[in-house]
């Protein structure tokens, strides 16, 4: 049985994770979307509430599961049986990083194999950072995120639209 993590902060969740989750879904016995409990970043949306938000989205695939985790990726990995990691790029410059972080997983878990794929053109340019920053100033983010979390993003800016 494949089973692959796609571990990330999904702060928030946005088309491009959709999309990845959706492609990742179809390569693999079972997903497991693990979201990144990082305590040193300031998150917009709690772990549980992005939990819930993916729980939300990818309740019509069967064979995905959301998660959180913290500490190693890799240790993650071993706990839950999983033996691929599933990581988009969006364009050259996240491959240099993806590909040191790709190669210490596999030194410290040699089980370890990382996937990488590449973004629909149409969201090549998407991040949460935008996602955060367009919503922060009340610009539309209805272009970025599913239509379910659109009010939820901008509540978290106390912005009423």
């Amino acid at each position: 049985m494949k089973k692959a993590i796609y571990p990330g902060s999904f702060d928030p969740v946005t088309f491009g994770h959709q999309d990845m989750i959706e492609r990742s879904a179809a390569i693999v016995d079972e997903l497991i979307v693990g979201v990144l409990n990082n305590s040193a970043k300031n998150s917009l949306f709690s772990v549980d509430e992005r939990v819930s938000m993916l729980e939300e989205l990818t309740k019509e695939i069967p064979n995905v599961k959301v998660d959180s985790f913290d500490g190693l990726l890799v240790d993650y990995m071993k706990e839950r049986g999983a033996t691929i990691i599933v990581r988009g790029l969006r364009a050259v410059t996240d491959f240099e990083y993806e590909l040191q972080i790709a190669q210490t997983n596999h030194v410290e878990y040699p089980g370890a194999e990382t996937i990488f794929l590449t973004t629909n053109l149409k969201y090549s340019y998407l991040s949460s950072s935008i996602v955060r920053e367009f919503a922060a100033y009340g610009g539309d983010i209805s272009k970025f995120v599913p239509p379910q979390f659109v009010e939820r993003i901008y509540e978290k800016y106390n912005i009423i639209k």
